[in-house]
């Protein structure tokens, strides 16, 4: 607390325990008589004794201590003035009595009033001190915080790390890159530095946990922050969005830990609500995939727009129960119809869409696990390509005006089945769009963060078990983007589509998959090589060291969104892959012997030329400990 204010709070303090004792000191004298009392004029009588008491305090500098180290030799110079200030008082009266200005006040009446004025104003002083002595002892149990960002996000911070009684952080230092505000104070708490200090100061100052306040910060920044936090010990979080900033509603549970999310080092891509808007509201909207990890994303962000109907399809009836659940609560007036089927029943499919009669389709049934489909093509096959190929002929038949198909840069000269039979789907969706009036198009990205099966999760469970991470390959990378970003990059599509694009993200430039490993294990506040081993077990049949997201032949042009392109489709026989699908049909209608898996490859690489199969091509593989360098 500052000077000022404390002389403020100490005269006020003062003043009403002054006034407190001049009416007790009424009350004994005169034996509660407030006849009596009222005779004496007790209301001048106590503003005199605040008067000269309050006085005597400024100019005695009674109130620049502080009184959490309260003294003996303080508590002297209080008695001393408090015993100045009203025999002055007294003999001010005495004077105006003899002088006939006033009637007589009994002495004793001074006498009480000092014993009640002493008492309380030391007692007070002792009540001050115990406050002080408790504030600090709560706040040397709050963990020492280093706050990055100097700017009114973090005075929010700050602030409520210092009233909140529910934080249990302590800020100490601000760290700010802006020059004007270095060796500043900035909400009582200094500037130490810039964000090339960090190191330095988180040890100098002891600090055990570092708040990143830069809500409008980029994602390039925030990775460059969190790569120069990680070299310390400390426990490291971050703001919110800047929208909660904004609307003042910064709480300590919503500074959250660093996510994964906030280091891909990009910006999350923005969708034009407007256009999404259009095709989607008051529409009949079918999802395959419903109970995935994108096809549940698609049902989240498809209900904000108001379709008229939301057809949740899939065949795990878990995924499809809980995703109605959640919608029904999320967006209570959306009118959902939960639909189990399998994307390989023609007549099911046919069915359902001939029933409901959808405007729009999203889909987002696949099978999508490389070494999986490696070891069971045959379920590749049926799922992927003849799959795509009923739905895909249902919305023809039904006149279905938009349809999605989610790919993956897997499809891109692929090495495994799954990639092949990915290829084939995009082969099928450009050659569907020749036919009827359907608007076919197709979505290409990257790895998910957080799918179910993916990276992520695996490396997570690793951790929670105690390690080892296990990667394939030390340079092995991938494109990557969040959940809510491929959602939206689909519906963004749709709204783009003409017929027949291939649409692919600007995912920003591939991550390792040892520095996502690394990253993961310090966020979860362990030190990697040292708590968490790292072990690397060989590339896995299908793999490939790095993913791309078109082939050379392909190309790029741009689209009204800076964010989204689309690959120039290549020419192909369209008669031919259907000929080569049959083929593929018939060997995995009667199930895949070791020959038929061979012929299998062969046939895809006889449609997808870019495919060169690894399956028969593997290395053995020892796993080898990662050697993480620290500091």
């Amino acid at each position: 607390m500052s000077y000022r204010k404390r002389r403020f709070w100490l005269s006020l303090s003062d003043a009403g325990i002054i006034s407190l004792a001049v009416w007790l000191a009424c009350l004994v004298r005169f034996d509660f008589s407030f006849t009596e009392i009222s005779e004496y004029q007790p209301m001048y009588l106590m503003m005199g004794h605040v008067l000269f008491v309050v006085t005597g305090m400024h100019f005695a500098q009674l109130y620049r201590p502080v009184y959490r180290y309260v003294s003996v030799r303080e508590l002297v110079s209080i008695f001393s003035t408090t015993s100045i200030s009203i025999l002055a008082l007294y003999l001010v009266l005495k004077m105006t009595y003899l002088l006939g200005w006033s009637i007589r006040f009994p002495t004793s009446l001074f006498l009480m009033t000092l014993a009640f004025v002493l008492l309380g104003i030391t007692g007070s002083r002792f009540v001050w001190k115990w406050w002080y002595e408790e504030r600090e002892k709560r706040t040397q149990d709050r963990r020492r915080t280093l706050i990055i960002g100097a700017g009114s996000a973090g005075v929010l911070v700050a602030r409520e790390m210092k009233t909140s009684p529910l934080s249990e952080l302590r800020p100490v230092a601000f760290i700010d890159d802006e020059s004007s505000k270095q060796n500043l104070r900035v909400y009582g708490l200094p500037v130490v530095g810039n964000r090339a200090d960090i190191a330095r100061v988180v040890q100098r100052l002891s600090i055990s946990d570092i708040v990143i306040a830069m809500p409008s910060a980029s994602r390039q920044t925030i990775k460059e922050i969190f790569d120069i936090c990680k070299t310390t010990r400390a426990s490291v979080k971050i703001l919110p969005h800047v929208a909660d900033i904004i609307s003042g509603k910064i709480t300590m549970n919503m500074i959250r830990d660093v996510a994964l999310e906030d280091l891909l080092g990009r910006e999350p891509v923005q969708v034009n609500l407007e256009e999404i808007t259009g095709y989607l509201r008051q529409q009949v909207v079918l999802v395959t995939g419903a109970g995935g990890s994108i096809g549940s994303e698609l049902c989240r962000q498809i209900a904000r727009f108001g379709p008229r109907k939301l057809l949740l399809l899939g065949n795990e009836e878990n995924g499809i129960f809980e995703m109605s659940l959640e919608l029904s609560r999320l967006f209570p007036e959306q009118e959902t119809v939960s639909l189990i089927a399998d994307i390989r029943d023609r007549k099911r499919i046919a069915s359902i869409m001939h029933e409901y009669r959808p405007a729009v389709v999203f889909h987002a049934a696949a099978h999508k696990h490389v070494p999986l489909m490696e070891n069971n093509p045959c379920e590749a096959l049926k799922n992927n390509i003849l799959g795509t190929k009923n739905v895909a002929e249902c919305a023809l038949e039904t006149s279905v005006s938009h349809f999605i198909l989610i790919s993956t840069d897997k499809a891109v000269n692929p090495t495994s089945v799954m990639g092949a039979t990915k290829r084939i789907a995009e082969l099928l969706i450009q050659g569907y769009n020749h036919f009827g009036l359907t608007r076919f198009a197709a979505v290409r990205f990257g790895n998910v963060l957080g799918s179910r099966g993916s990276v992520v999760p695996v490396f997570l469970n690793q951790i929670r078990a105690g390690g080892p991470i296990t990667i394939t390959h030390p340079d092995m990378e991938r494109f990557f983007m969040t959940i809510p970003e491929a959602a939206q990059l689909v519906i963004q599509a749709g709204a783009l589509a003409q017929g027949g694009e291939i649409f692919i993200l600007d995912m920003g430039k591939p991550v390792k998959i040892v520095d996502m490993a690394l990253d993961l294990i310090r966020l979860a506040g362990l030190e990697p090589g040292k708590d968490i081993p790292v072990v690397f077990t060989g590339i896995r049949s299908g793999e490939k060291l790095y993913e791309e997201i078109l082939t050379a032949e392909e190309g790029l042009s741009s689209t009204c969104h800076n964010r989204i392109f689309i690959g120039k489709p290549l020419d192909f026989s369209w008669n031919e892959l259907l000929a080569g699908i049959a083929r593929l049909e018939q060997i995995a209608d009667k199930g895949a012997t070791l020959e038929d898996k061979q012929s299998i490859i062969e046939i895809l690489q006889g449609i997808v030329p870019g495919y060169h199969s690894t399956s028969y091509v593997k290395e053995e593989s020892t796993p080898v400990p990662y050697q993480v360098a620290i500091g």
